[in-house]
């Protein structure tokens, strides 16, 4: 089967590489966003498909628009490839592309259709509290996320999962279900499935003024947004920025209860409000960290980062700051 791959960020690393490793799978050329300059330094850097696919001396096509892009379009019409696989490219296919290859395109989506299309399914699944997810190859047509679906496969999300946790588990199996998908096409073996559109959701671009953090809100709330959108979220700390990277709600949150969370839980007398003040530190917990106030349940902080420095855990943070019990930490911004 002759395949031309588009893709960009790690998360698509997986199933290029399933791909090249397969004996009935023969990538032509791979697709992939131009080159960004980093911050560090500032050059120029290729995506991690990109690093793949010139490791493996394949073909690398990197247009700034390539449904603008006459050259690109010409060279793709004249692969006459059976498929286009699409994992996370960043760029929205035209009609006219969508109708070369002669199975059609295949996305390989972060969800489980029709709920969460758009950019960011991950992140917005944890942020909603969802406890299962999964990967959904389709068929694609012209709107965003909307083509019939080829294949589902779902996993089970835990407590402290992060959307970094979260994307290479759904990487994995993306690679799989793919596999499976193609060849079961090849085999005429799939019924595309059309989605129910009145169940849709979406997840749309995770914009700078989600990262703030609102003490107000319950202890699961802030967790699911620390973990979702992982880790960018902030609070203010002695008047200056502090991200908090990893957390822990206690108490009853409807997810099974990690043991080494069930241990400090069952050492805390009293789980319920213990501070009219949402933000405030109520207990700090010898080699774990401190515990916050929210507007409902106390909220473990388990891994922060100082403007300018590392991550650190929740107990090297009380030590090298000497936070005590009191002391008050600020929505983010």
């Amino acid at each position: 089967m002759k395949i031309v791959f588009f893709g960009t960020p790690q998360f698509a690393v997986p199933t290029l590489e399933k791909l090249l490793n397969h004996s009935k799978f023969d990538v032509l050329a791979v697709v992939t966003q131009p080159d960004k300059r980093r911050e560090r330094g500032n050059k120029l850097t290729p995506s991690p498909v990109k690093a793949i696919a010139t490791a493996h001396n394949l073909p690398v096509w990197q247009p700034e628009k390539v449904k603008k892009d006459t050259n690109s379009l010409t060279k793709l019409k004249e692969l006459d490839a059976d498929v286009f696989v699409v994992v996370a490219y960043g760029q929205i296919l035209s009609s006219k592309i969508l109708k070369m290859p002669k199975l059609g395109c295949i996305n390989v989506h972060g969800s489980i259709l029709p709920k969460y299309r758009g950019a960011a399914p991950i992140q917005w699944c944890l942020y909603n509290g969802e406890k299962e997810t999964g990967i959904t190859t389709m068929l694609m047509d012209v709107g965003m996320d909307t083509g019939p679906m080829l294949e589902i496969a779902t996993t089970p999300i835990g407590l402290l999962d992060n959307t970094q946790d979260l994307a290479e588990r759904l990487a994995a199996i993306g690679g799989d279900l793919l596999v499976e998908t193609l060849l079961k096409l090849e085999r005429q073996e799939i019924q595309p499935i059309p989605q129910d559109n009145l169940s849709a959701t979406y997840a749309p671009l995770i914009q700078k003024e989600d990262y703030g953090l609102d003490w107000s809100k319950s202890a699961i709330q802030l967790h699911n947004q620390i973990r979702g959108f992982y880790p960018n979220c902030t609070a203010t700390f002695r008047n200056n920025l502090l991200k908090i990277t990893a957390s822990a709600p206690l108490g009853s949150v409807g997810y099974r209860i990690p043991p080494e969370l069930q241990e400090l839980i069952h050492k805390l007398p009293d789980l319920s409000n213990v501070s009219d003040k949402p933000g405030a530190v109520v207990n700090i917990t010898k080699g774990i960290g401190a515990i916050v106030q929210t507007g409902e349940g106390l909220l473990l902080l388990r891994e922060v980062q100082l403007a300018g420095k590392r991550p650190q855990s929740g107990w090297d943070f009380v030590n090298g700051t000497r936070l005590t019990v009191g002391e008050v930490f600020g929505a983010g911004r």
